[in-house]
């Protein structure tokens, strides 16, 4: 690609080709926000080239940001070192602010010379650190340079570690003949491997005095972090999509880019990998690090009986690590290319990756990694002073919400109490008292909680009834009084379970434990005596269940919530293991508030934003910006004006009515009226026609209901027909034959003209879907897809709203409101996966009248919004569909 630099003001922006005048003042609005450190929420509708404008409108502003900041090292450095008569140095000069007179009181009282000396000990600092720092970046600098430039370090590196993994394999191989020559221990011990289950006492942030942390190598000096851009979206292919764009761009050569994953998706130790759930492969790794640390804490005892050494990950090697993080820095690299670099320098790229983490100036990662404290902490992220950039953040006030939602079964309940409870009965006579008492807490909590959904921990959960069946919902505090645990410290509690639930939940590879492994198979709800469905055919298997005890921990940790802040969801089914306990967040900004107190700028960006009002009050408002911190941007699209017809239809080909509420759309007229637009519409419209419903259930009734009447066969006709499935490994199939069946139907001719692809709001098909050009020439959406306002959840929500936002004059309360806001979120997620680049063109139907409404036709995005047409009845509503097609069907 050409690099075309823009100049806007006095910004060079450096970008791949000339960019279209909304990417230049995206461009130059993203840079503003980041220079004045504003909280930004951008618009950019799919196709106008959104990644390219954050990537080139960001990294411009960082390039500047850093000349600057190196600029002002060399100015303070350089007056630092200003020589006195007698030879020594002075720092540099005090400010005209901080200049006294003799005369000035000090703020606390102290001589003036006390005060001056302070202040000129500061300055001494900051000039040793900024020549610290400027050595260290030279350094990394230097190395970086000579690994771009010398492809035989490589090697040469890979043959030492070679070479150093032979001489651990036979020091390892002579400790265990030592070890086999000294015999047997005459007493009663536990079996190899089951020291290490024996915990270490544990001991509180509060009762250490100091914060917990990942351990550190001692030797290795704390690497500076410097100002960098963390980008976050939802998916690791839309992650994988923006690092290729990075590469292609004008700063792809230069850019210090790091890619976060977790361990599923970095993981490159076949053993592990094999164990298929995140949770199996989180527990394993972390087993294996801790197997490390013992192993390396029993050389160093040689006085005392060393136990057999555990399995340790050999892809964790510091020194490795170090290589592979200096290879993550030289070139960019999206997660695959990780892991192939990963597996050539057998090195951890999960670990790797981190290491990456302080040098590095672009850090793209799961959005969930970093809204989420506990894991950022975890992955050495630290967002004090940095930019965050959220992308694809349509979603992002029901991702926290889920991420810090929790929910936990009675069956788990009960495996959690029985593994406990084994633990305790076997090596409770080789633990310290305060942890044995942390031990018997969890068994007592994990009693009371089953039995508020009213079963007894003793007893199988699947062959327990309950008596009380329903749902009931409990403020946090209530719900600890009912189960009587509000006197247990629940947060030192939930720190011993989030150090210790590894050892406490025994792998199933230990067979000493295979009894205790047996009775709590018995104890899953899967487990039955009917015969096993067979997997399908390119169906994902059910990966084996991870420990109870980390669904516990994290219940644990969310009932350390403000008690206004959560709700407990008692949901009491037929039997205990179908009954569960659910935390709900409700506000989710007290997650949130954190990230935008430490940023320096905040940008939450998207295709289709609206409404904005949510992120402004529930997100913003409630974590404590001030709206004058906040800036809006939100762009036109690409296409012309002309090549794209929004129409909303307030009535049928017979002159029903289109209400689609709940009440209405299960009558056969209306069922009968939506088949016969579709009918006149695949007349008309070449190509596909994608038809989206309000749920899988109504998509299934209409369309059994077209199959009785015969609706069916008039679509087929003209479209072949096509249905979400509602696996998530079939979606690709059925994407596949409707491109071929409409790619097919173009080429042939005939009276089949394309295919018509009945989707779901919500589903699979709504997000992420490119439909560009004849595979969606014509979106659809039957009815508002509101949620369902019977939801205890829902209810609970709007509740808190409107106790908690303030009531603004001439708009429905906050509660109301967020319903609204959902269900129009939903809408312009489906109908924006049509018109995907400049020369695109599609219609876009609304059949619903209360489309037409103000309020509602005010959320939808500007670019669609300001081209509605509406149209009350049919006739000319199909008359404008028919131009509008037939003008740009003929070949220009």
């Amino acid at each position: 690609m050409s690099n075309k630099t823009q100049e806007i003001g006095d910004i060079h922006f450096p970008f791949p080709f000339t960019p279209y005048s909304i990417q230049k003042d995206f461009m130059a609005e993203l840079y503003r926000v980041l220079e004045a450190g504003k909280i930004g929420i951008f618009e950019s509708p799919t196709g106008t080239g959104k990644s390219l404008s954050v990537i080139c409108g960001a990294l411009s502003w960082l390039r500047d940001f850093e000349q600057k900041k190196h600029q002002e090292e060399a100015r303070l450095l350089k007056a630092g070192t200003i020589p006195l008569s007698d030879g020594k140095e002075q720092p540099p000069p005090l400010s005209a602010s901080c200049k006294r007179t003799p005369d000035t009181p000090s703020p606390a009282g102290e001589p003036d010379w006390v005060t001056q000396f302070v202040q000129k000990k500061e300055e001494r600092d900051l000039v040793d650190r900024l020549k610290e720092e400027q050595v260290r970046r030279k350094k990394r600098e230097e190395r970086l340079q000579q690994i771009r430039h010398n492809a035989q370090l490589k090697y040469a590196a890979k043959r030492v570690r070679q070479e150093e993994e032979e001489m651990e394999r036979l020091l390892r191989l002579s400790r265990e003949m030592l070890a086999a020559g000294t015999g047997a221990e005459p007493l009663e011990q536990l079996a190899s491997g089951e020291e290490e289950l024996v915990l270490a006492e544990y001991e509180s942030d509060e009762e250490k005095g100091a914060p917990s942390g990942v351990d550190e190598d001692e030797d290795d000096p704390e690497e500076e972090h410097v100002t960098k851009i963390y980008y976050c979206s939802r998916t690791h292919s839309q992650l994988a999509q923006f690092v290729h764009e990075v590469q292609r761009s004008p700063f792809g050569k230069d850019t210090r880019l790091v890619s976060l994953g977790s361990r599923q998706n970095l993981c490159v130790n076949e053993d592990v990998k094999t164990l298929g759930s995140v949770q199996l492969i989180n527990d394993r790794c972390m087993e294996m690090q801790r197997s490390k640390h013992e192993n390396r804490a029993e050389e160093e005892k040689p006085k005392r009986r060393r136990q057999e050494h555990q399995a340790t990950c050999p892809f964790y090697n510091y020194e490795q690590l170090q290589f592979l993080r200096d290879q993550v820095l030289v070139g960019v690299k999206d997660i695959e290319q990780l892991v192939t670099l990963g597996k050539e320098a057998r090195a951890c790229p999960y670990y790797g990756s981190r290491f990456a983490i302080p040098a590095a100036q672009l850090v793209v990662l799961p959005y969930q990694m970093l809204l989420h404290a506990a894991t950022r902490q975890a992955a050495g992220i630290r967002l004090q002073g940095q930019v965050v950039v959220i992308d694809e953040a349509h979603n992002l006030i029901d991702t926290i919400t889920g991420i810090h939602s929790v929910e936990v079964s009675g069956s788990q309940l009960c495996q959690a109490h029985s593994q406990l409870l084994q633990y305790m009965e076997r090596y409770g006579k080789r633990l310290k008292a305060k942890n044995l008492m942390y031990i018997k807490q969890i068994l007592y909590l994990l009693e009371k909680f089953v039995t508020v959904l009213g079963g007894n921990v003793k007893q199988n959960p699947n062959t327990q009834s309950l008596s009380q069946t329903g749902t009931e919902l409990k403020t946090i505090n209530d719900f600890l009084f009912q189960t009587q645990i509000d006197n247990i410290n629940l947060f030192k509690l939930f720190g011993f379970t989030e150090r210790y639930g590894i050892v406490l939940a025994p792998s199933r590879e230990q067979p000493n434990l295979a009894g205790l492994q047996h009775f709590l198979q018995s104890l899953q709800p899967t487990v039955t005596k009917t015969p096993v469905t067979p997997v399908e055919d390119g169906e994902a298997r059910v990966p084996r269940p991870a420990s109870p005890l980390m669904h516990i921990e994290s219940f644990l940790a969310a009932l350390t919530t403000a008690n206004q802040d959560g709700r407990v969801i008692l949901s009491r089914q037929g039997s205990l293991s179908q009954s569960s306990l659910k935390f709900l967040l409700l506000n989710p900004a007290v997650h949130f508030a954190q990230v935008v107190k430490e940023c320096r700028a905040v940008v939450i960006a998207g295709g289709t934003m609206q409404p904005v009002s949510d992120f402004r009050e529930q997100l913003l408002a409630c974590a404590g910006v001030e709206a004058e911190r906040v800036v809006e941007f939100s762009c036109g699209h690409v296409i012309p004006p002309d090549n794209i017809l929004p129409l909303i239809i307030c009535s049928g080909p017979s002159s029903q009515q289109l209400e689609f509420t709940y009440q209405k759309r299960e009558l056969p007229q209306m069922m009968d009226e939506t088949g016969r637009i579709l009918c006149n519409l695949c007349t008309v419209v070449p190509g596909g026609v994608v038809c989206f419903f309000p749920s899988y259930e109504y998509q299934r009734q209409v369309y059994a209901h077209w199959d009785k009447s015969g609706l069916l066969a008039r679509l087929a006709v003209r479209k072949k027909i096509f249905q979400e499935p509602k696996r998530a490994n079939q979606v690709e199939q059925v994407l596949m034959e409707y491109s071929r069946c409409i790619k097919c139907c173009g080429q042939a001719g005939g009276t089949v003209t394309g295919a018509l692809l009945l989707s779901v709001v919500g589903g699979k098909m709504s997000e992420g879907i490119n439909f560009s050009d004849d595979l969606g020439r014509c979106v659809v959406m039957v009815g508002m897809p509101y949620p369902n306002i019977k939801s205890p959840e829902l209810q609970e929500k709007m509740a808190y709203l409107d106790q908690t936002l303030p009531r603004v004059p001439g708009q429905p309360p906050p509660g109301k409101a967020l319903v609204e806001n959902l269900c129009m979120k939903a809408v312009n997620q489906s109908i924006g996966r049509a018109i995907r680049h400049q020369k695109d063109f599609a219609s876009i139907v609304l059949l619903d009248q209360r489309y037409a409404r103000p309020p509602i036709l005010g959320k939808l995005p500007a670019w669609i919004r300001d081209r509605v047409e509406v149209r009350a009845t049919f006739g000319p509503a199909f008359a404008t569909m028919r131009k509008f097609h037939r003008e740009k069907s003929v070949p220009s």
